[in-house]
């Protein structure tokens, strides 16, 4: 039997793509990436809903040091789509030959995005990935180059389909056409497509060009500031931003807290001076009960070695000057 590995999101593409190979008799399972800035949730719920076998794989390491530094560059935000896809590939390609697959495929569709769905896009990917000829995209793929999987028998072009551009409607006919109801909406999933998470990302990028996964992570939670151009300060908004905090702080600095006023957690990373940790722990303080104190008493928490830190409140129009 002829099997299959498809890049799968959850999303209406990649279920559409994945049931018409299967339609077809090809032995279809799929694999998942996960990064800081995108997760399985979705993929896992509709696998598990189509019986479509999964694996899950977290590539956040490598994909972080490909975004410092993609080939092609940035989208309108912080997104590498091209440099991204042609990752996938290369991942899922190896996976592939490990497990005894015949080729892979995705549910992108021609012209569906305006830089890195277009035909020359697509052939990119298909070349940085080092799969060029084992990469099969379903839903497109009769106004694509034939491919080796179809010019062998192993898919029917036939059966495969035309759908371009940015319109949903083909996809909605062909999922009713298919039996299929229930789908996700499209849209979301990856935060370097958002404008505001993009900027904490290339003040990080600028500020701590040696950044990992855990520096990441933190820009994920609460309100950034930046303390000086060697360090940061993130502050809990609420309890879940705090208890992320309280999890990931132990792997890259300095967790802040008020001693006798209940308030947000603050987590310093990068390389703080002495006068940027006073500065971390006057906004700390700024954001607890303790606010109109003269001074507070704040914990400094670095590898479980505590100190106490007497400050003054930073006044909070001061705090937001710093804010990213």
């Amino acid at each position: 039997m002829v099997k299959a590995l498809g890049i799968f999101s959850g999303g209406l593409d990649s279920i559409l793509a994945a049931l018409l190979l299967r339609k077809q008799g090809i032995e279809v399972h799929c694999i998942c990436f996960v990064t800081p800035f995108f997760d399985a949730v979705k993929a896992i719920e509709s696998a598990k809903l189509h019986n479509f076998p999964l694996q899950v794989m977290d590539i956040g390491a490598e994909h972080l040091e490909m975004l410092k530094s993609p080939r092609y560059g940035y989208g309108r935000n912080m997104n590498p789509c091209i440099d991204c896809h042609a990752q996938m590939f290369e991942f899922a390609g190896k996976v592939m030959e490990e497990q005894g697959y015949d080729f892979l495929f995705s549910g992108e569709v021609l012209g569906q995005r305006p830089k890195s769905q277009v035909h020359t896009a697509l052939m990119c990917v298909n070349k940085a990935s080092g799969w060029a000829g084992k990469i099969l995209r379903p839903l497109s793929a009769k106004l694509l180059p034939i491919t080796a999987m179809e010019e062998e028998g192993l898919v029917d072009r036939e059966q495969l389909m035309d759908i371009q551009g940015r319109s949903r409607k083909p996809q909605e006919q062909l999922a009713h056409d298919l039996g299929l109801t229930d789908y996700p909406s499209s849209g979301g999933g990856c935060m370097l497509t958002e404008s505001s998470f993009s900027g904490r990302l290339r003040d990080l990028f600028d500020h701590q060009p040696q950044c990992n996964v855990t520096d990441v992570e933190l820009l994920k939670y609460g309100r950034p500031f930046r303390l000086s151009p060697e360090a940061k300060l993130t502050l809990g908004r609420n309890k879940s931003n705090n208890d992320s905090l309280k999890r990931v702080a132990g792997d890259v600095g300095f967790l802040l807290r008020s001693c006798n006023f209940s308030g947000p957690l603050g987590v310093v990373s990068g390389v703080p001076s002495e006068d940027d940790l006073d500065r971390a722990a006057g906004i700390v303080a700024s954001y607890g009960k303790g606010a109109k104190e003269a001074l507070v008493e704040v914990l400094v928490i670095e590898k479980g070695q505590e100190s106490i830190r007497t400050v003054a409140p930073m006044d909070r129009e001061q705090c937001r000057t710093i804010q990213l």
